[in-house]
């Protein structure tokens, strides 16, 4: 059978790229999208591609889209993690409601499996690094108790129905297509924003907080691995290498030739200290090893911005 992939919130950041990362394997991908967040700009226009506008929580459109689907990769989500301390009802409506339809219109349709986007924020502040998946959850936003609850519905749904399917728990994932005007953008893209006109990037705290950066087209890699992969349970994505604010904002200033600062501010209660995922479960499981440095991602996400000097 002809492998026909359904991407829902696949004109989205993580989204397009995967949708991409696809159509140059040679599969054919259906999108959906209600371009909330997503842009028509960030699709190809591709033979193998079909777009349909419409919501994940809306059954009419969601059965359309997965009719005829081999497999789906699940990524249309709320990912704000603000909005969900503001708004928790219309967050976990997004994300938990749209999810659980999601499975249930991929076991109505016969689909063999589903991989989807979780997060690091399940986690909350860890007790030990790196974090590996054994790690002690205790997210600490509404957001990351979606992606928990979304975990636990994937499993039940691969209990009772036998619905195959994979959750990938991104960490800080960075590339094109990730808007610095958006409330979803992520700290490199606000501060390349701010570094590119000879702004100040702002930091809350003393910049020695340290993440764990993963190039999107990575990202991208992996979602494409999981769909084909036989694995059923979470994953990590991560690049297990661990950078401080301050050094991110030196390797952006080396890579604009920019001399500007950063501007130190009041930390904020609800950011965590430290993040870093082991990437262990993510090579056994799908072969392969984050390609990209955080100077090499960088380098290509500012190259493709025309922004390097």
């Amino acid at each position: 059978m002809e492998e026909k992939i359904l991407v829902t919130g696949g004109a989205g950041f993580i989204g397009s790229h995967s949708t991409e990362a696809l159509l140059s394997c040679g599969y054919k991908v259906r999108i959906i999208d209600n371009f909330s967040s997503g842009d028509r700009d960030n699709l190809p226009a591709h033979a193998n591609l079909e777009i349909i506008e419409g919501d994940i929580r809306e059954p009419q459109s969601l059965r359309r889209a997965m009719s005829g689907v081999t497999k789906c990769l699940h990524l249309a989500a709320q990912v704000s993690v603000a909005h969900s301390v503001e708004e928790p009802c219309d967050s976990a409506e997004n994300n938990i409601m749209g999810t659980l339809r999601v499975l249930e219109a991929a076991r109505d349709h016969g689909v063999a499996r589903v991989v989807y986007a979780s997060s690091a924020a399940v986690y909350g502040e860890p007790e030990n690094l790196p974090l590996t998946e054994a790690a002690r959850l205790s997210p600490l936003s509404p957001y990351g108790l979606e992606k928990w609850v979304n975990e636990r519905y994937a499993s039940l749904f691969k209990e009772l129905h036998g619905l195959s399917s994979l959750g990938l728990r991104y960490f800080n994932v960075y590339g094109p297509r990730q808007s610095p005007t958006s409330p979803y953008a992520g700290v490199i893209t606000r501060f390349v924003d701010r570094l590119r006109v000879g702004q100040a990037p702002t930091i809350y705290g003393d910049g020695k907080q340290t993440r764990d950066f993963i190039y999107v087209a990575d990202v991208a890699r992996f979602n494409v691995l999981a769909l084909f992969a036989d694995q059923n349970g979470v994953c990590n994505v991560a690049s297990q290498c661990s950078t401080s604010l301050l050094q991110l904002v030196e390797a952006l200033q080396f890579g604009l030739g920019s001399h500007v600062s950063p501007h130190l501010n009041e930390p904020r209660g609800e950011d965590i200290r430290h993040s870093l995922g082991s990437a262990e479960r993510l090579v056994d499981w799908l072969g392969e090893a984050p390609l990209y440095t955080l100077d090499e991602g960088l380098e290509a996400y500012l190259a493709d911005m025309k922004l390097a000097r």
